[in-house]
């Protein structure tokens, strides 16, 4: 299954990324490592989160990492999974 990250998600990143750095370098490129780690390993197993609190798909659900929400889309057809962005939990988007 190909992994597809969406421009939304690369630019949240981004601005996780810089926010982490403030603190420590080396945190915010060993939480960028973890993440893309944990991300590769979707695939595998893609239903095993639950169905996203933001999105009314099923096929959307909501992986949790580090108190951070990161929903992708799992497309069976396109044999595709889309990392759609990453924000902290909150009740609504």
């Amino acid at each position: 299954m190909q992994i597809i990250y969406d421009p939304r998600f690369i630019n949240q990143f981004n601005t996780v990324w810089d926010y982490i750095a403030l603190d420590s370098i080396s945190r915010a490129n060993s939480f960028k490592k973890e993440l893309k780690e944990k991300i590769e390993n979707l695939p595998y197993m893609p239903y095993k989160y639950k169905k996203s609190i933001y999105f009314h798909d099923k096929n959307i659900r909501d992986f949790i990492f580090k108190g951070y929400v990161i929903p992708y889309k799992i497309d069976k057809p396109q044999n595709a999974l889309t990392i759609i962005g990453i924000t902290k939990y909150k009740k609504e988007l």
